[in-house]
């Protein structure tokens, strides 16, 4: 197995609690990262008598949202439950209506590693008693205590929360640990880019949000053909894979983010920006003070900068200018989050 499995691995099923498999039951067994906030805590006292139970895989069902974009890479991780056992139990609820059945709270990827092997039969799990909301909570705390979500996952997350009447945008900041505004911002920049090349991107972790948003407006403003950007997306995961098959690929190497560079390269090459000349590229406003021209503003290719005719006005700017731009700086950051 190459390091860059193994890592992945690692991400998919973070053994928190980690010291060996016990495939005996245990009782009081609460691990770290179930105790890590009130969402899990709420889980943790909601179990059976925190005992650890051995069900079916096919008694198990799975109708969560998807909080992950990271493609279902569960071969590595069924090798090592087979290989060591499953060390971490999952965490289901009883079924409100279908008795002997379960819907899945957190551990989807450990479930399906189990569901696809024909070694291990039973999948370990503690059984809560928790309501709708309070699993969707667990599921969401659990998920940022092992690995913090990604910009665009949690965009896209937060869309799915408020389209589905989970709760308005100021109850899914609270859920997601944001303010308001940046959950305003990202369901629109996931607008603009589309859950369907989003999904095809990926999680794309370190690519934060001016990018996504650069590229969303870019593919929003110009009518770009998202399907083929989608094709573009999926052939970069081809050929992760393929790199990785014939172990090529380093620990640095994530797909996502080499799918979300080959779409930016594309949304780049498509646009095609009018040649500007000198002059459209500079402009310049007098600047009256006291009903008198006093200076310009001036907008180049570089910046924007303030001349002001020598005064002792223009003296005691000069020794006030920081001060100055960090207040209008504040009053700009205020405005944008209003």
């Amino acid at each position: 197995m190459t390091s860059g499995k193994k890592k992945r691995m690692s991400m998919l099923d973070s053994l928190a609690a980690s010291g060996g498999p016990s495939p005996a039951p245990q009782t009081g067994a609460a691990t770290p990262m179930m105790t890590s906030n009130r969402a899990l805590r709420s889980a943790r006292d909601a179990v059976d008598s925190h005992h650890v139970w051995e069900l079916d895989p096919s008694s198990i069902v799975d109708d969560r949202l998807a909080d992950r974009l990271d493609p279902a890479d569960v071969m590595d991780l069924r090798d090592a439950i087979e290989a060591n056992g499953q060390t971490v139990p999952i965490l289901v609820r009883r079924h409100p209506s279908e008795a002997d059945r379960y819907l899945l709270v957190y551990g989807r990827r450990r479930l399906e590693a189990i569901r696809r092997s024909d070694k291990v039969t039973k999948v370990r799990a503690l059984v809560a008693n928790l309501d709708d909301d309070s699993a969707l909570r667990a599921q969401i705390s659990e998920n940022m205590a092992r690995r913090d979500l990604s910009f665009i996952e949690k965009a896209i997350f937060a869309q799915e929360l408020v389209s589905s009447g989970f709760g308005n945008q100021s109850q899914v900041a609270e859920i997601l640990t944001v303010t308001k505004s940046s959950v305003s911002m990202a369901i629109a920049i996931a607008d603009m880019v589309g859950a369907g090349l989003v999904r095809a991107i990926g999680a794309a972790h370190g690519i934060g949000r001016p990018r996504w948003e650069a590229m969303g407006r870019a593919i929003a403003d110009n009518g770009l053909d998202r399907d083929g950007l989608i094709h573009i997306a999926e052939e970069a995961h081809d050929k992760a894979d393929v790199a990785m098959v014939i172990d090529e690929a380093t620990t640095t190497d994530d797909p996502s983010v080499q799918a979300f560079e080959a779409v930016s390269k594309a949304v780049a090459k498509a646009v095609k920006p009018a040649k500007a000349s000198s002059a459209s590229l500079a402009s310049s406003v007098p600047l009256k003070i006291g009903g008198k021209r006093s200076g310009i503003v001036k907008r180049t290719s570089k910046g924007v900068a303030i001349e002001l005719a020598n005064s002792d006005f223009a003296n005691w700017v000069e020794v006030e200018a920081h001060d100055f731009i960090e207040e209008l700086h504040e009053r700009w950051q205020q405005r944008s989050e209003d």
